[in-house]
């Protein structure tokens, strides 16, 4: 590191937790956010400012006016561009140092595989049951720990699977082989800050994961009831007969 990259990490390097050696490690890692949105803004806007090397950004959508009122990484100036190319403009104002590599496109199969095969830790950040499951999928079998953030309405939720460890459940083991019935932003609604906080958190997981600091919420789901306030966070156990990372695998 540099004088001026000293500089800048200087309040989180301080952190016995993190230290030089914990920042050099965000410095050589590499993250794979898909979804642009809610959860993804603020969580690679945070990541960014952490110094996390490279950021891949993975998003087929355009910025939509009904996005402002809770993508905060994107602005009104940025109507109608591709949603990476407009996060990827914020993140280098915010810091030009971090590489950010741009997938507008939906990732699919072996493009999703090598996707998170290329990086060190991987954001689910998007809104429906198909794409979680094919990004858990890839996950377990590329052996990537994958931080899963969702929101909806006034309810939130925050987990880690990671499959490097025997202990962790997936994805999967916790929803098992549902489908997309559950309602949309668009059609729910949601508040703007709660899916700061679960992006926050999400980054704060990632950091953990990517520095070796902490304890990841591996095995547990924390449940966020943003109208009373409270945090709730539930034991998860992994499925031996799940059908993506136990014995149920075909």
């Amino acid at each position: 590191m540099n004088d001026q990259q000293l500089l800048r990490y200087s309040r989180q390097i301080l952190l016995e937790q993190i230290d030089i050696d914990g920042q050099q490690r965000l410095l050589d890692s590499k993250v794979l956010i898909v979804g642009l949105g809610g959860l993804g803004g603020p969580a690679a806007l945070y990541l960014a400012g952490a110094g996390v090397g490279t950021l891949v950004l993975a998003d087929d959508d355009h910025v939509d006016l009904t996005n402002l009122q809770r993508q905060i990484i994107h602005g009104t100036a940025d109507l109608d561009r591709p949603k990476t190319a407009s996060a990827a403009g914020r993140l280098a104002a915010l810091n030009p140092e971090v590489r950010v590599q741009q997938l507008d496109r939906r990732l699919l199969g072996e493009q999703l595989s090598q996707a998170v095969q290329g990086v060190d830790v991987v954001l689910d950040c998007t809104d429906n049951f198909t794409t979680r499951q094919a990004i858990n999928s890839a996950c377990v079998a590329q052996r990537r720990p994958l931080v899963s953030g969702a929101a909806i309405r006034l309810q939130g939720q925050v987990s880690v699977f990671d499959s490097r460890r025997a202990d962790s459940p997936c994805y999967q083991c916790l929803y098992g082989d549902g489908d997309d019935v559950a309602l949309s932003c668009s059609e729910a609604g949601v508040i703007g800050p709660l899916v700061g906080m679960v992006g926050s958190l999400q980054a704060l997981e990632a950091l953990k994961l990517l520095a070796g600091f902490g304890e990841p919420l591996v095995g547990r789901l924390l449940l966020i009831d943003a109208l009373q306030a409270r945090f709730r966070e539930l034991r998860i156990q992994r499925d031996p007969g799940c059908t993506c990372c136990g014995t149920g695998h075909a």
